[in-house]
């Protein structure tokens, strides 16, 4: 049963709006005051507050204020009841952070709608997504639901690809958002002398494509390839661009599951400029032992083309191999079957990535 606090001043209003809520069965907390509805709101942690503005003691505005500053409270769904002569004060409450207000009298459905869409908000947001196509199912559902449009997830394709396939091209028209379920995928730039620099190794759970899908020109930024055979589902444009643009909490929720890899691929950036050929080594191989792809003191894992392991590293294949030498004679990896690169010595390939 959601909690929902009645911060108020006026006793018949206060009682009321109890009455209505508890018949809607929501569990309810009153208080009298700003300085009471702020010390119940810190003992009970409601699902939602609902606050008056003009009261005594400590008005609406500092109540929000006051509860924005702890972080037990702060983020709890607020809505602000006003006065119609009031109304024009409504936009301070919403620049301190109140999702919504009513306007005093109000009809009891008004109540009722307003409560249960900041609850419906909050539990989205909240809900923690698995990154497997079925936990991205759920999402698509929940953001349908949400946006109040056909269910997105009936829009999105599956499709098998085996190793040395192309995924899409550099340059090609970017229609689709791919979604790894299984299997390895590798991204990669290539340079105006022909080689390639290496964007990404992607395993299930990373999604591919998001950037190119928003790039002004609409074309991939990079190549995509299958290193290992994988099972990819592809989402197309007209559901990403409703889910980016539809409205601003599902945009937050679907950037933060859409940006795998993009911090991790804007420092390998900068390590290519000014990092050493083996911290930038060894940082691959952890970023590598990281997503799977090489077990550490295993033969488990991908035997990764030197060419492509150059290209992550960004350096020519030549220096990669004689790094590789160099780190196998100092005890820290080994070559295990099919030249499957197995990790000895973790800790002291991670001094190396952190100190060079």
């Amino acid at each position: 049963m959601k909690k929902i606090l009645i911060i108020e001043d006026n006793t018949d209003v206060r009682e009321n709006m109890a009455d209505i809520l508890e018949l809607a069965n929501y569990s309810i907390a009153t208080a009298e005051d700003g300085e009471i509805g702020v010390a119940k709101a810190r003992e009970l942690h409601p699902d939602l507050i609902v606050c008056d503005i003009m009261m005594p003691k400590l008005d609406g505005y500092g109540v929000l204020e006051e509860l924005n500053r702890h972080e037990d409270t702060a983020g709890t769904p607020f809505i602000f009841l006003t006065a119609k002569s009031e109304k024009t004060e409504v936009r301070k409450g919403m620049n301190l952070g109140a999702d919504d207000y009513l306007t005093k009298p109000f009809e009891e459905h008004e109540l009722l709608q307003a409560i249960e869409c900041r609850i419906q908000k909050r539990e989205f947001l909240r809900k923690q997504v698995r990154k497997d196509i079925e936990g991205i199912h759920r999402f698509l559902e929940d953001a349908s639901d949400y946006l109040n449009i056909e269910n997105i997830s009936k829009t999105y394709h599956q499709k098998n690809y085996e190793k040395k396939e192309f995924l899409f091209m550099e340059g090609d028209a970017a229609h689709t958002l791919f979604f790894v379920q299984s299997g390895v995928v590798k991204t990669y730039k290539s340079t105006e002398s022909g080689k390639e620099l290496v964007t990404g190794l992607h395993k299930a759970g990373d999604f591919i494509g998001q950037l190119s899908l928003l790039s002004p020109d609409g074309k991939y930024l990079e190549t995509a390839t299958i290193l290992e055979d994988a099972e990819i589902f592809g989402i197309p444009k007209q559901q990403f661009t409703q889910l980016i643009y539809g409205n601003k909490e599902v945009a937050q929720k679907f950037i933060g599951l859409i940006s795998n890899n993009l911090i991790a691929v804007q420092e390998q950036l900068v390590d290519m400029a000014y990092a050493s050929v083996r911290k930038r080594v060894a940082k691959a191989l952890l970023t590598m032992q990281n997503k799977g792809i090489i077990k550490n003191g295993s033969d488990e894992g991908l035997d990764i083309p030197r060419e492509d392991f150059a290209g992550m590293v960004g350096t020519a294949t030549e220096t990669a191999i004689r790094t590789l030498t160099d780190f196998r004679e100092e005890g820290l990896i080994a070559m295990g079957k099919a030249r499957r690169i197995i990790l000895l010595n973790k800790e002291g390939l991670r001094h190396i990535a952190d100190f060079g």
